[in-house]
C-alpha cells in the first residue's frame, strides 16, 4: 500500500493503481466519459484530468499511476473550464434530441451537460450524413455516437468477440463491424450496456419506455451456472396498477459485471397464471401421496431443492436429477484426492491467471461467463491458453494459443498424460508416482491421437506461468470414467497449486448436488418438477399443475463461483408454489425463503436469513453479492486406477451442444430468442458418413429421446462429428442431461426443406 493526498485528504492506495482508481475507492469523484473499469484505460475523452503538484499541465488520472506522497487536486477553476469545453465539443457534434432518445434519463452526456452548465453553443459544425444500422438485437445510430470506444474495448478485452472497430475518418468516423459487412458476434449486448449515450441500443426495447418509468428488480440470471447479477426492468402495461407488470429489458452494473445475450435478451420466460387451480392442486397432493419418486430439473432455487430434500426425508421419495447426480459424484471423487470438499478455483482467479487450460467443454456456449474471464486473462496478462477438445471452436481463436484435439471418449487418457506432463516430480506420494510411471504413453498417444510433442510444447509454453487455472467441463463430469478424471483433476490443486474450476452444467446444479441426497433411478410412479413424470409440476405451462418460473421467484442459487446469491421476483405468480405443496404435506414454513437459513451447513452453507444476504455494488468493494460456501476437510485416498483401455467411437458422432444464447426451455421460450431453429450442424465428413445433404430434415434418437432436426453443413467443423442441440426439448431435456455428451444414433431422413 502507498499513501497519497487527494483534495487535501490522505488516502491509501494499492501499489499499481491509477489515480482514478485510488480516488474512486476513496470516494472522490472524477468525471469520465470513456473510462470503463474492466478494460484498459481508453483515454479518449480527457475528462478525467487532474492537477498533480510538481507536474506541468493536466494529468490523465485514468492512466497515471498513484505514487507515494503524491498530492492531487481533482477540481479547480481551470479543470472545470477544461471539462466544460470538452462537453461543448461533444454537444456540438451530438444532436440533443433527448425527448425521443431511449437513453434519456440514464445518459452520461445528458448528465454532464447539466453538470457543467452547457446551456448554449458558441459555435457550430457542418452536419454530415449519419446512417442508422441494425445488427439483429443491436441498433447503432452514428449521429449519437461520441466515439468513446467503450464498446470496442469491451468487445475485445472482455467478451472476446473482437467484432467491432472504429472506422477513422474525421467527422465521418464511426463504429463498424470488423472485417465484415454485417456484425458477426455472439450478440451479448454488452456494447449496449456500456454505451454512455443512445448510439448503441436494443432494437427490441427502442421507443417502448423511458428510463424513469421503469422499476429495477435486482436478480441473478437463471440460465447458466454463473448466476450473473442483472436487473429486470419492468413497468405496468396499463395505467392502472391492477394490471400485471411486464419486463421491458434487462440491464447490468456494467462497471462490475458482464452478462451474455441470453441473460440480456432472454428474460420473458415467465408462466402467466390468472388464478389458483384448486382441483389441479388437489390432484398434485394425491399424486405425491402415491408417488415413490420426484424427478426435478437443476433450474431450481436452493430453497426449492431443500423442500424436495425435506419431502424425501419425510416420505422416503427417490430424488432423481441426472446432471446434479453426476456432478455430485464428480465432486465426491475430487474431494477424496484433494482432501477438501468443492474445488479451489474462482472466476476472479481465472481472470488473474497467466496460464489457462480448458478441458472437456465447448466453453463459449456452455458458460459464457467462464469464456469472458478467459478472455480477460488473455488480454490483461497475455495468458497462455491451451484448449483441449475433439472439436476446435473457431470463436475462441482470439485467445487460444494451443489447441489440442483428442479423439472422442479418450478424456481419461488425455487427463492422465496432462497431469504427468505438468505434475511429474511435484508429487511426493508413492501411489501417484507409481501411477505416472505405469502409464503406457505410447498407447495413450496412439488412442487419443495426441502426440507426446504436443504435451511437451504445452509444458514449455506454461513453464514461466506463475498463476495457472484449469477449467473442467461437462464432457468430463458425465464421462463413463468421471470418477477417475475427477481424481486426476484434483492432483492439479493438491500438488500443482493450480486453480481448478469445475463448471456445473445448469443453473443450480451445484446447489442441488450439495443439498439433495440423490438417487440414480426412478421408481414406479414419478412426480416431475419441471421434469417428465406421471404427474408434472411445470413452470413451462405444459404440465398438470402450473409452477412459477425463476423470474417469478425469491430465493438463492449456488453459482460456479461457489457463492450463494439471491434472486428476486420480477413478475407476480398467481398460482400455487412448491412451498404450498410442502405445507399441505406437513412441512411448516410460511415462505419459501424461510428455508434459506436451514441450508445444510455441513455442506458449506451459512446459517444466514435470506434478507441478510448482501446484494450491492461499491467503488471500494466492487460487487458484493451473496456469500461464499465454506470448504471442508475430507479424508484422502491417493490411489488411482490404471488406465487400461480407452473407448473407441467410429463413424458419425453427435455432440450434445446448444448454440450461442440458448441454454434450454427458458431461453427457447423467450420472445427474442425463440426464432432460433434447432439445427443439426455437421462437418462435410459427417455429411458423407451419414449420407446427408444441406436442408434435409432428419429424425434421430439420443438417450431414448426422439427429435427432428434440419441438417446443415458447417465448414468450420472438422472430423465426422455434428453439434446436436437440445434447447427445444422442453421438459424432456432432463432425460439426457446426465448422458455422456458424445453419442451415436441412427439418423433417418424424413424430408428435405430445400424442396
Amino acid at each position: 500500500m502507498i499513501t497519497l493526498t487527494i483534495d487535501g485528504h490522505r488516502i491509501e492506495a494499492k501499489k499499481g493503481e491509477t489515480i482514478l482508481q485510488a480516488a474512486r475507492r476513496a470516494g472522490h469523484y472524477i468525471p469520465t466519459m470513456c473510462y470503463l473499469s474492466k478494460v484498459k484505460p481508453i483515454a479518449s475523452c480527457r475528462m478525467c484530468v487532474v492537477e498533480v503538484e510538481g507536474a506541468d499541465g493536466f494529468i490523465l488520472s485514468c492512466q497515471a499511476p498513484a505514487l507515494e506522497g503524491m498530492e492531487v487536486k481533482t477540481n479547480s477553476a481551470e479543470i472545470f473550464a477544461h471539462r466544460k469545453n470538452i462537453m461543448k465539443l461533444y454537444d456540438v457534434n451530438h444532436p440533443l434530441e433527448c425527448g425521443v432518445c431511449d437513453k434519456s434519463g440514464a445518459c452520461d452526456l445528458q448528465n454532464k451537460t447539466l453538470e457543467f452548465g452547457v446551456d448554449r453553443q458558441d459555435f457550430s459544425a457542418k452536419d454530415h450524413k449519419r446512417d442508422l444500422r441494425k445488427w439483429q438485437f443491436i441498433g447503432y445510430d452514428e449521429s449519437l455516437c461520441i466515439l468513446c470506444e467503450k464498446c470496442v474495448h469491451v468487445c475485445n478485452e472482455v467478451i472476446g468477440d473482437d467484432a467491432i472497430e472504429i472506422h477513422y475518418g474525421g467527422y465521418n468516423s464511426r463504429i463498424q463491424p470488423k472485417g465484415t459487412e454485417e456484425l458477426e458476434c455472439t450478440n451479448c449486448g454488452e456494447c449496449i450496456a456500456v454505451c454512455p449515450v443512445g448510439a448503441m441500443t436494443s432494437t427490441d426495447f427502442q421507443y417502448k419506455a423511458n428510463a424513469w418509468e421503469l422499476q429495477k428488480v435486482p436478480a441473478s440470471c437463471a440460465h447458466c451456472s454463473a448466476g450473473c447479477a442483472l436487473d429486470y426492468e419492468r413497468k405496468h402495461e396499463g395505467a392502472l396498477d391492477k394490471n400485471e407488470p411486464k419486463i421491458y429489458r434487462v440491464t447490468n452494473e456494467f462497471e462490475f459485471t458482464t452478462i451474455c445475450g441470453a441473460g440480456r435478451f432472454g428474460y420473458d420466460f415467465e408462466n402467466r397464471v390468472k388464478e389458483k387451480d384448486e382441483e389441479a392442486f388437489d390432484r398434485a397432493i394425491d399424486a405425491l401421496r402415491r408417488a415413490d419418486t420426484i424427478r426435478f430439473s437443476s433450474r431450481i432455487t436452493n430453497e426449492e431443492a431443500m423442500i424436495l430434500q425435506r419431502l424425501k426425508e419425510r416420505f422416503g421419495y427417490r430424488l432423481v436429477n441426472g446432471d446434479a447426480k453426476k456432478y455430485q459424484d464428480f465432486l465426491n471423487s475430487y474431494a477424496t484426492m484433494s482432501g477438501k470438499t468443492l474445488f479451489n478455483g474462482t472466476l476472479e482467479a481465472l481472470a488473474d491467471a497467466d496460464g489457462v487450460i480448458v478441458m472437456g467443454t465447448r466453453i463459449l456456449t456452455d458458460n459464457p461467463a467462464v469464456r469472458y474471464h478467459i478472455t480477460m486473462a488473455s488480454k490483461r496478462h497475455n495468458a497462455r491458453v491451451a484448449y483441449l477438445h475433439p472439436i476446435e471452436d473457431v470463436d475462441m481463436k482470439n485467445v487460444v494459443t494451443q489447441f489440442i484435439k483428442y479423439e472422442v471418449g479418450t478424456e481419461e487418457g488425455v487427463f492422465a498424460m496432462l497431469a504427468k506432463t505438468l505434475l511429474a516430480g511435484k508429487t511426493d506420494v508413492k501411489k501417484i508416482s507409481q501411477f505416472f510411471d505405469g502409464l503406457d504413453e505410447g498407447y495413450l498417444s496412439a488412442e487419443s491421437n495426441v502426440g507426446e510433442e504436443e504435451f511437451l510444447a504445452l509444458k514449455k509454453s506454461f513453464a514461466r506461468c506463475k498463476k495457472i487455472a484449469l477449467v473442467v467441463g461437462e464432457d468430463c463430469i458425465n464421462h463413463p470414467k468421471a470418477s477417475q478424471i475427477a481424481r486426476l483433476a484434483a492432483l492439479f490443486e493438491r500438488f500443482g497449486d493450480v486453480q481448478v474450476l469445475i463448471v456445473p452444467p445448469k443453473t443450480n446444479t451445484l446447489g442441488a448436488a450439495l443439498i439433495c441426497d440423490l438417487d440414480d433411478e426412478a421408481g414406479e410412479y414419478t412426480v416431475g418438477y419441471n421434469a417428465p413424470g406421471d404427474f408434472v409440476l411445470s413452470s413451462m405451462g405444459e404440465g398438470d399443475l402450473d409452477m412459477p418460473a425463476l423470474n417469478q421467484q425469491e430465493g438463492t442459487f449456488t453459482t460456479l463461483d461457489k457463492r450463494v446469491v439471491p434472486t428476486y421476483p420480477a413478475l407476480p405468480f398467481n398460482g400455487y408454489i412448491l412451498n404450498d405443496i410442502a405445507t399441505a404435506l406437513g412441512e411448516n414454513a410460511q415462505y419459501t425463503i424461510d428455508y434459506t437459513e436451514s441450508l445444510p451447513q455441513e455442506k458449506g452453507f451459512a446459517k444466514v436469513a435470506f434478507d441478510q444476504i448482501p446484494y450491492y455494488f461499491t467503488n471500494r468493494e466492487g460487487e458484493v453479492r451473496g456469500y461464499e460456501l465454506k470448504r471442508m476437510k475430507h479424508s484422502v485416498d491417493s490411489s488411482l486406477e490404471p488406465v487400461d483401455g480407452l473407448p473407441e467411437y467410429n463413424g458419425a458422432i453427435l455432440y450434445r451442444c446448444d448454440p450461442v444464447l440458448q441454454f434450454g426451455p427458458q431461453t427457447y421460450r423467450a420472445s427474442q430468442l425463440a426464432k432460433e431453429v434447432p439445427v443439426l450442424r455437421g462437418s462435410a465428413q459427417f455429411a458423407m458418413a451419414a449420407k446427408l445433404k444441406d436442408g434435409m430434415r432428419v429424425k434421430l434418437n439420443t438417450g431414448g429421446v426422439e427429435m427432428e432436426r434440419i441438417f446443415e453443413i458447417d465448414p468450420d467443423l472438422k472430423g465426422t462429428i455434428a453439434l446436436n442441440p437440445t434447447f427445444d426439448l422442453g421438459l424432456r431435456e432432463c432425460l439426457i442431461s446426465s448422458n455422456y455428451r458424445y453419442s451415436q444414433s441412427k439418423i433417418e431422413v424424413v424430408g428435405n426443406d430445400n424442396e
